[in-house]
């Protein structure tokens, strides 16, 4: 396998077209770039370059071995730099679960940062749909979470409010709702409800939601909105999932008489006390503090 420091020899004696250009470059010895070449072509049986001129000229093979050669030292930096950034306390690996109801719009500035002040980490984002962020987050399968507020939090939770989302009833244009100008309770029983449901067969923090006798249940509140633009019964939905649908006017908010104005529901940050996060989860979690989610 060839040393770094041949293809690093190699590398500059073609960018600058001499072994003695090559050494000053390098700050080493014009003999120790030329011997570093020479082992490299006795080591891959290959000759580099012509020296029948003047000036090292690269060969055929030369040109085609150096885009290996310089595939070849990016990779090795790239090694050499995750493991500084190891080192320093970074992570390798970050995993951000952002639920479903929850608009990801406001992160993206924020991720174009974290790209740049951490490129060593990789980033998995997850969207898990109604209440699946805290399963993730005891398992974890994610270090933190962006979700609806829940009254109560699993023991060694932490949280903090970051926002709001407005939550709508929509139904289709053409449902016989949208014919109203207001609906009551009476109104919505009589008609098929979708509610969003958690995988976890536990939690029933669903059933608070429930008007009509009439119930379909979905985990992905995006399936419930294609749903109900064909037509099929009513739902309460976040605005970040069916703002599209009510722009386009596939759907229309319902006027309640019971509530004029749309429900606000908070939006919290969360982490588990008992997964602690490196230098790059640590700052991540940082500024979502400081977001505005809405």
């Amino acid at each position: 396998m060839p040393h770094p420091d041949q293809l690093n020899a190699f590398i500059t004696a073609a960018e600058t077209g001499s072994f003695s250009a090559a050494s000053r470059r390098l700050k080493k010895a014009q003999s120790a770039i030329s011997n570093a070449i020479i082992n490299l072509e006795i080591e891959t049986g290959v000759e580099l370059f012509d020296r029948s001129k003047r000036s090292p000229v690269l060969t055929e093979e030369g040109e085609t071995l150096l885009r290996s050669a310089y595939s070849i030292m990016e990779s090795h930096h790239d090694f050499i730099s995750r493991a500084m950034a190891l080192n320093a306390g970074e992570e390798s690996h970050l995993c951000l679960a952002i639920e479903q109801n929850v608009s990801a719009q406001p992160l993206m500035e924020l991720l174009i940062v974290f790209e740049e002040k951490y490129p060593h980490i990789e980033l998995e984002l997850l969207d898990p749909g109604t209440s699946d962020v805290p399963s993730l987050l005891r398992s974890g399968r994610a270090d933190l979470g962006l979700m609806m507020e829940q009254e109560h939090y699993p023991k060694g939770f932490l949280f903090r409010g970051i926002g709001h989302s407005r939550k709508l009833p929509v139904c289709s244009r053409h449902h016989p709702l949208a014919k109203l100008d207001q609906v009551d309770h009476s109104d919505l029983r009589r008609y098929r409800q979708l509610v969003p449901r958690s995988l976890d067969l536990e939690d029933k923090s669903h059933e608070e939601q429930i008007l009509s006798p009439k119930v379909w249940y979905a985990e992905s509140p995006f399936v419930i909105a294609e749903v109900l633009s064909a037509g099929l019964g009513w739902a309460s939905l976040h605005e970040a999932v069916v703002k599209e649908q009510l722009e386009q006017g596939t759907l229309v908010a319902l006027k309640r008489t019971y509530q004029q104005d749309a429900s606000l529901q908070g939006v919290d940050v969360v982490w588990s006390r008992h997964k602690p996060l490196g230098k790059g989860g640590q700052w991540l979690l940082n500024e979502c503090f400081k977001l505005n989610v809405s």
